[in-house]
């Protein structure tokens, strides 16, 4: 538990407003998120909701049915006319977009003067004012409350997974609090209307936002309710002392607008008061934050630094880990994405957003991105998480199902390689980026449902058939054989690049992609094994080797003549190191090392968040902490966190992204415990730089529980605890020792020079 930590670990606070929303503080419940940006005078809370998406007319979009193409696209293919073969799959098509994710509003406070009027400094001249003394804003990790107070005044805010609602307590003098969707990059043909109104003894404020005809939804809407000396002033609401306000929000439907629902909720729900709702929420959101938590011997004037410093003291020696920021680091990451997993599992932005220019629509990219933020979940003993994510994967498997059998004729399942979340057909596609031949998705995407079954014991339920229908995706797909009876991948996309053509240009579409090898191998293997047959047996066994290059790399493609473009951010081929474990230095060493090596060759084209941090897991994966510790350091010197933590997809803080923030997790859990069923291998890389330290909570694939991994420069300690009885091996760098565990009662291991553990 994370006791042995002061509270200062699990927290972040600052002497400064935030700049920009970017560096605004969060909070969320999986369904909204709130961003505070912290001025007294003139606060602004910007609210974001999960399914808030902006229509685009692909609400509607099916897979196009190319089955019939097929043949000809195999064809032209193996003949090496790749670029022909990627336009006849194409069809001359525009890349559509998924509808994009969209900031919902912002709440405004500002301070008040005699009759109401808003002061200079509030809405039209915001962080104009000196801050008051004593300022300081903060967030709690393990509540998830977001406090900006000041001599004199005080507001306090979270958002509820208990009661669903956003809830502030304004102790802040007088003030005017408003809604308005004035957010930057707003479309001119999305309109909002605003207004407070008194019904009955309550007073409210309602904000409605109205998207253009386009299709799909309508608009959506946010309802407030304000108690306390409170009286509306105009489109807004007057307040007088302390004040407590509730918000739901609505998500996009059809009309009619459901405000007297919303009234009646906030009226049930709010009635408890400030500190009984945090407290109803605590109870939920504390237990799974503090599952696990890491402890790095910071010293204790370092864990008080306010959040700029330990950012400034990291980019002062940007190759060194500073261990007082990457322990808040894993704190931080492990809040934030359990704060964005609910309804849904994070996207791009996590669930929050300031502005309407999301990059990629701040969907959902399920060809890397979404499986590198959930590394962390499992391993991080995150359930909820993995519960957010098997929403998303159970509401779309029968679009996939679709997919497969409109674009190939097949049975099973064919992913997309992006969504909105509000379904899951395969649309985003066109010449030169052939989605359509992304074949593994499925198996990809299922993979960490079936590592939460691997830690937790639960049972598969309905991920069985999922798991055996990946496997009928591929028995169907893979027609072509060489001569010596070995399937050939054909149509196959190693995302996001192809081989070179002759004149140095990548050309997407090829053969034999080393991903979708190892994904129909793992998907037949797996299929095999949760239904206790060998029906996919043969089929695996005619599947192409790995191919080791002249490099001595393992090469993207397992497929004669292809160069690869090693300067690219995406490492797809490295799919059966991280996360199959198929791939690794005990069983396969050979291939470990050429796998080793085509991650040492492999450029980094433009420093992204995601193409470090899964060239890291990797590396871990490899027992190559020194290789993982360069690829962390990427993330860590290269200005690449704002004031909230929350991460950028580039270096320089550019591009709101929270790849890097919910990943980090992960990749230090791998670092300090790696796991498979019988086998538990401790400091298998550990990084550079971290040299002693403490870790609390991991979970094993295997079911179980590192209660306690502590570490310095001479030995090693861990106490393990299982549900149930079983015998495993483990490891450290002292030696391997066998350990049997009785259920529920945790054994204590001590490896050092002289011992191989008790």
């Amino acid at each position: 538990m994370t006791a042995a930590l002061p509270a200062s670990a699990h927290g972040i606070w600052d002497d400064a407003p935030a700049a920009g929303w970017e560096d605004a503080f969060l909070s969320g419940n999986g369904e909204y998120g709130i961003m505070v940006l912290g001025d007294p005078h003139a606060e602004r809370v910007v609210v974001n909701h999960h399914r808030f998406v902006l229509p685009n007319g692909t609400h509607d979009a099916r897979p196009p049915r190319l089955a019939h193409l097929l043949p000809r696209v195999r064809e032209l293919a193996l003949a090496g006319r790749r670029a022909e073969a990627s336009r006849l799959l194409g069809g001359g098509r525009e890349l559509r977009w998924t509808q994009s994710f969209h900031p919902g509003f912002a709440l405004t406070i500002d301070a008040a003067g005699p009759g109401g009027a808003v002061e200079p400094g509030g809405a039209a001249g915001a962080g104009a004012a000196a801050l008051p003394a004593g300022y300081r804003r903060s967030t709690d990790f393990r509540t998830g409350e977001v406090v900006v107070e000041w001599a004199g005044g005080e507001r306090r805010g979270f958002v509820s997974r208990a009661d669903g609602l956003v809830v502030l307590r304004l102790e802040a003098g007088d003030c005017v609090v408003g809604l308005t969707g004035d957010l930057p990059g707003r479309p001119a043909d999305v309109r909002y209307e605003t207004a407070a109104y008194q019904h009955g003894q309550d007073v409210f404020l309602r904000i409605r936002g109205h998207y253009p005809p386009v299709g799909g939804a309508y608009g959506f809407e946010g309802l407030a309710l304000l108690t306390g000396d409170v009286r509306v002033l105009g489109d807004r609401v007057a307040v007088r002392g302390p004040a407590l306000l509730t918000m739901m929000l609505d998500r996009p439907g059809t009309p009619p607008w459901r405000t007297a629902e919303l009234e009646e909720t906030l009226r049930v729900r709010s009635p408890a008061g400030y500190a009984d709702l945090l407290a109803r929420h605590a109870a939920r959101h504390s237990p799974a934050y503090d599952r696990a938590s890491l402890d790095l011997a910071v010293p204790a004037a370092e864990r008080e630094l306010p959040v700029g410093e330990l950012l400034a003291r990291q980019a002062a020696d940007p190759q060194r880990p500073y261990p007082a920021l990457v322990e808040r680091l894993f704190h931080a990451g492990r809040y934030l994405l359990l704060s964005a997993s609910g309804v849904l599992p994070p996207r791009l932005t996590g669930l929050w957003l300031g502005s309407w220019d999301a990059a990629w629509a701040g969907d959902f990219t399920t060809d890397a991105n979404l499986n590198l933020q959930l590394a962390g979940a499992n391993i991080g003993a995150l359930p909820e998480v993995s519960e957010a994510y098997a929403r998303l994967i159970g509401s779309q498997v029968d679009d996939w199902r679709r997919n497969a059998e409109a674009i190939y004729g097949a049975r099973g399942l064919l992913a997309p390689s992006r969504t909105d979340g509000e379904h899951g057909h395969l649309f985003h596609m066109h010449d030169d980026w052939p989605f359509a031949a992304w074949l593994p998705g499925a198996d990809w995407l299922l993979f960490p449902l079936y590592e939460h079954h691997l830690v937790t014991g639960e049972p598969l339920g309905e991920l069985a058939g999922w798991l055996t229908e990946a496997a009928a995706f591929f028995a169907d797909v893979l027609t072509v054989s060489a001569a010596d009876g070995t399937v050939v991948v054909v149509p196959s996309y190693s995302a996001e690049t192809g081989p070179l053509d002759d004149d140095g240009r990548p050309v997407h579409l090829a053969v034999n992609a080393t991903m979708d090898i190892a994904a129909a191998r793992h998907a037949l293997a797996t299929a095999d094994a949760v239904t206790g047959t060998d029906r996919w047996a043969a089929l695996r066994g005619r599947l192409p080797a790995y191919r080791v290059d002249e490099r001595g790399a393992l090469a993207e493609w397992a497929w004669p003549g292809y160069r690869s473009d090693e300067d690219h951010r995406h490492v797809s081929h490295l799919y059966p190191v991280w996360p199959l474990g198929e791939i690794n230095p005990d069983d396969t060493p050979e291939l470990a090392a050429a796998a080793r090596r085509a991650l040492v060759l492999r450029g980094d084209e433009n420093l992204s968040a995601h193409g470090s941090l899964h060239r890291a897991l990797v590396a871990a994966r490899l027992r190559d902490g020194a290789l993982a510790g360069e690829n962390v350091a990427k993330i860590l010197g290269n200005d690449m966190f704002f004031r909230s933590l929350m991460s950028s997809h580039n270096p320089g803080r550019e591009t709101y992204n929270a790849d890097a923030a919910h990943a980090l997790p992960g990749v230090l859990i791998e670092s300090l415990v790696h796991s498979r069923p019988g086998r538990v291998r401790l400091l298998p890389a550990p990084l550079p730089g971290l040299d002693r330290g403490v870790l609390r909570g991991a979970t094993c694939r295997g079911r179980v529980t590192v209660e306690e991994l502590a570490w310095d420069a001479s030995s090693v300690r861990a106490r393990l605890l299982s549900p149930v009885d079983q015998r495993l091996t483990v490891s450290s760098p002292y030696g391997d020792v066998a350990v049997e565990l009785r259920a529920g009662r945790p054994v204590e291991l001590v490896f050092g020079p002289r011992t191989d553990g008790t």
